[in-house]
């Protein structure tokens, strides 16, 4: 038997996965709470502790791989030039690669900014601004004014390629940290996403392999640790795309719901489905990930509750919860991140949060259409995708995998006809991974993708 461990070391349980590669069958899964506060070695040790009373000995494995969030991923901070398009092009080339965007900066910055970028500690900058032979005062002035900063942090150059060699000169005369990759944006409305992604995930790597005792797991299998963000995508991706010996699943949606993020994956290409539609904004990525750090099942659900409306919230609800019912709810689960709820009303909702983060993730996430009234007539004006015909909607998290219909959760995403300019998936055909496959399908996906794919293809199941 060739036997493949596969780790997922999240934020909140640490998972171990053992597959007999020559049948492509799951052998034994372990799970154990995190130690990430500790070591997260003791949270991997039990698990490995618990697969080997199953009867399976992890260290003889042929093949070890390993994905982690459980840092939390890194802060980022972008500095730019326009706002909508420095925003963007940041969140896009962070999300994935186990970043997180929590400041945006335009134009020249400030002394005020210099120091709000202080109190938030990022672990990366990612500077950018200008277009390939456009604008390159700003960058440069923004690389002096980074000189100033009073924190050792990696920062990542991706702006103005005429610039580049004078920002890079002006960081490390300041002893920074400096990483010079491709221009996030060589064109206007034209981003390059890829380069400055793969510069994060080697900073990622680079910093998260010293983060709590991970740097032990990483020389006990071998591997490099793979941002768990990057295992979901890569196992999304390999769904719809197929082998070249078996065909892919059709276009993807993926819905996580977590403790403290919704995160949606869409695997599609999202073009108008309505006749005389006009495109317009940035040109939407065929892999597209997003994080709403404001919607989880725990850490978030205030935050939730407040965005979505305590009387909407009611909607989601059987009749006789009250208004009170869900504030207490919701604040019990804030204080006790941990709780699982032990009666029928409880669960009711719990669920309740589930479909309201699904709901509100997937508005933010898919595209819109508008309609646009002139003198020639009617027109149509489309902003991100529209994933209308979206073949398939994929669901992960713990609140789905145990509840007694996450179909019905699932569906709070999908199209609803009193918002028809909310461009989401109609009739999508709706899995659900129950057994938690899909950041180990990514990480054997980077060895074996005709086994991956056989292995989700086992183990997703259709609702």
């Amino acid at each position: 038997m060739e036997l493949a461990l596969l780790i997922d070391i999240g934020s909140t349980y640490t998972k171990a996965t053992a597959v007999d590669l020559e049948t492509v069958q799951l052998k034994a899964k372990a799970k154990a709470a995190t130690t990430v506060d500790e070591d997260v070695n003791i949270g991997v040790r039990k698990v490995l502790r618990e697969l080997k009373a199953m009867g399976v000995n992890p260290d003889k494995a042929e093949l070890k791989l390993a994905c982690s969030s459980a840092a939390g991923g890194l802060k980022m901070v972008a500095l730019g030039l326009v706002p909508d398009l420095t925003a963007e092009a940041a969140k896009r080339a962070a999300l994935g690669a186990g970043a997180k965007v929590g400041q945006v900066f335009c134009y020249e910055l400030t002394d005020t900014e210099l120091q709000q970028i202080t109190r938030y500690s990022p672990d990366i900058i990612l500077l950018a601004g200008g277009t390939d032979g456009g604008n390159k005062d700003v960058i440069i002035h923004n690389s002096r004014k980074l000189t100033e900063l009073n924190l050792n942090v990696p920062i990542i150059v991706a702006g103005n390629k005429v610039a580049a060699s004078t920002v890079k000169k002006i960081l490390l005369s300041a002893h920074k940290e400096v990483y010079i990759t491709e221009n996030v944006m060589p064109q206007l409305e034209c981003l390059n996403i890829e380069p400055v992604r793969k510069t994060i995930r080697d900073v990622f790597l680079a910093k998260i392999i010293y983060a709590k005792g991970l740097s032990k797991i990483s020389q006990y299998t071998g591997n490099a640790i793979m941002p768990t963000p990057s295992a979901v995508m890569k196992a999304a991706e390999l769904l719809v795309r197929g082998t070249d010996s078996q065909e892919g699943l059709g276009e993807i949606m993926t819905v996580d719901i977590g403790g403290a993020t919704t995160d949606i994956d869409s695997i599609a290409i999202g073009a108008p489905t309505k006749a005389g539609v006009t495109l317009r904004g940035l040109k939407e990525p065929f892999v597209k990930r997003t994080v709403e750090g404001d919607l989880g099942m725990r850490y978030s659900a205030s935050s939730l509750v407040e965005e979505v409306g305590t009387q909407n919230m009611l909607n989601y609800v059987p009749d006789e919860i009250q208004e009170q019912e869900i504030l207490r709810y919701v604040e019990k689960v804030s204080e006790d991140v941990d709780y699982i709820p032990d009666n029928e009303i409880r669960k009711e909702m719990d669920w309740a949060i589930a479909k309201a983060a699904t709901e509100l993730a997937i508005k933010r996430h898919v595209g819109r259409i508008e309609t646009v009234y002139g003198p020639l007539g009617t027109t149509y004006v489309q902003y991100g995708k529209d994933l209308t015909q979206l073949d398939l909607m994929i669901g992960t998290g713990g609140v789905l995998t145990h509840s007694d219909n996450p179909g019905e959760i699932l569906r709070c995403g999908t199209y609803d006809s009193k918002y028809p300019e909310v461009l989401a998936p109609k009739e999508p055909e709706l899995w659900l991974d129950k057994d938690y496959i899909l950041s180990s399908v990514g990480l054997l996906a980077e060895i074996t993708p005709d086994k991956a794919l056989t292995l989700a293809k086992k183990h997703l199941k259709k609702i």
